[in-house]
């Protein structure tokens, strides 16, 4: 009987799985070695359905053939895997790290995704719908296209990440977010957080406020003049009259003051908040919103 070459299994799901699916694209003998074991490793009975693919078995049939619905792939390491279009719909992927994993396009409907890393990771595209994403781990991932439920990541960590609608978080959160960056002095991108909310939000006034500090901070101080405007409107409609009046009159000395230069150190805001007595205007620069249910 002649020499029959196999690959161990033990440990499958440690090694680097961009490597694996590398070696077993090159590999045909490989490939079908690894499809043998899947066949066998999905046999339960005769007499009932096969249960979903897990451990081992569950990461050879997503890396071979990129499609594992229903899987039982906890805790297992993808980091960098090209998963572009896989169908991972109803797979258990909680605390997974798929850290800089290219998930373009992959169908993820009703995934768990608790706890899991995605840090880096590219999902252009994918379908997120019906997806558990709680203290999920999406920093700075591509969400570009993506489809995901209203305020989906409400209990998703989402500092950095890029292409954000406004409908996958509340009014708050991404207000809060916009605060956060504020803070740090990472203004372009509370300039977005605070776009998102107002977008979410257009009556909120505060949010068109924070928005406009943080414009005159990047030096827009055209667009900060029509913000603070249009706050002061809304304040004005909703009963704040003395506050839209301060608005409005901070508006119109920052239109008279264009010859200010700014020093680098919040000049702007400082102007700002010497113009204005109503120090509830700046709040919102100061607390995050309270969320109520």
């Amino acid at each position: 009987m002649g020499h029959v070459r196999t690959w161990p299994l033990e440990g499958i799901r440690h090694h680097n799985p961009a490597s694996l699916q590398q070696a077993i694209a090159a590999n045909p003998m490989m490939r079908s070695h690894l499809q043998l074991c899947l066949a066998f490793a999905l046999i339960s009975s005769t007499n009932s359905a096969p249960a979903a693919p897990k451990g081992d078995a569950a990461l050879i049939q997503l890396l071979s053939t990129q499609k594992c619905r229903q899987c039982q792939l906890a805790d297992v390491n993808l980091v960098h895997a090209q998963l572009q279009d896989a169908d991972l719909e109803g797979a258990k992927l909680k605390r997974a790290n798929l850290s800089q994993a290219r998930l373009d396009g992959a169908n993820l409907r009703g995934a768990d995704l608790s706890f899991t890393s995605l840090h880096g990771a590219s999902l252009r595209g994918a379908d997120l719908q019906g997806s558990t994403l709680v203290g999920t781990d999406l920093r700075e991932v591509d969400l570009t296209g993506a489809t995901l439920d209203p305020n989906a990541l409400e209990q998703a960590h989402w500092s950095g990440a890029i292409g954000l609608q406004a409908t996958t978080q509340s009014h708050s959160a991404l207000h809060n977010a916009g605060v956060t960056a504020a803070e740090s002095d990472q203004w372009r991108d509370a300039e977005e957080l605070f776009g998102l909310a107002i977008l979410k939000q257009p009556d909120a006034a505060e949010s068109w406020v924070a928005r406009g500090i943080t414009r005159e901070s990047l030096g827009k101080r055209a667009l900060a003049i029509q913000d603070f405007t249009y706050a002061g409107k809304l304040y004005s409609e909703n009963g704040a009259i003395e506050t839209g009046k301060q608005l409005e009159l901070a508006a119109a000395s920052l239109q008279d003051t264009t010859t200010v230069k700014k020093d680098g150190n919040g000049a702007g805001s400082k102007l700002l908040s010497g113009l204005l007595s109503t120090t509830q205007i700046l709040l919102p620069m100061a607390m995050k919103l309270i969320h109520l249910p």
